[in-house]
C-alpha cells in the first residue's frame, strides 16, 4: 500500500522566501505554475486597481490593514494561504499579525483567479475561509471581470453580490469600479 504524506506549515516554511507556493488542505501547491499560461498582466492590473482603491479607503477612514500576495495567512496545521488580498480591521491587527504572517481569518479577503489557482480558489480554500470565519470573500475572475462576494452568516458564506467590473463590500463599506 501505498501512502502520501501530508505536508504541514513546518514543511511549508522549508520553502524559499517568496516562493509563490500555498498549503492547501495538507498539499502544497505552486500558486503561478510558469509552464501553464495565465491572465498575468491582466491579474497584476486587476490586482493593483483593487490595491489602490481599497487602500485610500482604509487609510483615509482607519480602517486597518490591506495585505497583498505573497502574505502568508496561517489558519491551521495544513492550510496557509497566500491571498491576492486580504484586509484586517484595525482592532484585530495586534491580535492576528505578526512578522511572519497572518495567524487566523483576515476579516476580507480577495482572490483573482487564475489557471493554475481557480479550483482551489473555488473549493478548498473557500471551505477554509467559510470554516474559520473570513467574514467576506470576492473572487475575481479576470476573464470578464466578474466579481461574486460571499458574505460569512452563522459560518455559512451566502452569495451577496455579483457583478461586473465592480467590487462593493458592506464590510468597508465602499464600491471599487475597475
Amino acid at each position: 500500500m501505498i501512502t502520501k504524506t501530508r505536508a504541514t506549515v513546518a514543511d511549508y516554511r522549508k520553502l524559499p522566501e517568496g516562493a509563490k507556493y500555498e498549503l492547501v488542505d495538507g498539499e502544497i501547491i505552486e500558486r503561478e505554475n510558469p509552464d501553464m499560461p495565465g491572465p498575468k498582466i491582466k491579474h497584476q492590473a486587476l490586482s493593483t486597481r483593487l490595491v489602490i482603491g481599497l487602500g485610500r479607503h482604509i487609510v483615509e477612514n482607519g480602517l486597518g490593514l490591506l495585505l497583498h500576495a505573497p502574505a502568508d495567512v496561517y489558519f491551521d496545521e495544513e492550510n496557509a494561504f497566500q491571498p491576492d488580498l486580504l484586509f484586517i480591521a484595525e482592532t484585530r491587527v495586534a491580535t492576528l499579525v505578526r512578522e511572519d504572517g497572518v495567524y487566523g481569518a483576515p476579516d476580507l479577503v480577495i482572490e483573482i483567479l487564475s489557471p493554475s489557482s481557480a479550483y482551489y480558489d473555488l473549493k478548498s480554500k473557500f471551505q477554509v475561509y467559510e470554516k474559520y470565519g473570513v467574514r467576506e470573500y470576492f473572487i475575481v475572475d479576470p476573464k470578464d471581470n466578474e466579481v461574486t462576494g460571499y458574505r460569512n452568516e452563522g459560518g455559512t458564506f451566502n452569495q451577496f453580490f455579483r457583478e461586473r467590473g465592480r467590487l462593493r463590500s458592506a464590510l468597508l463599506e465602499c464600491e471599487i469600479s475597475f
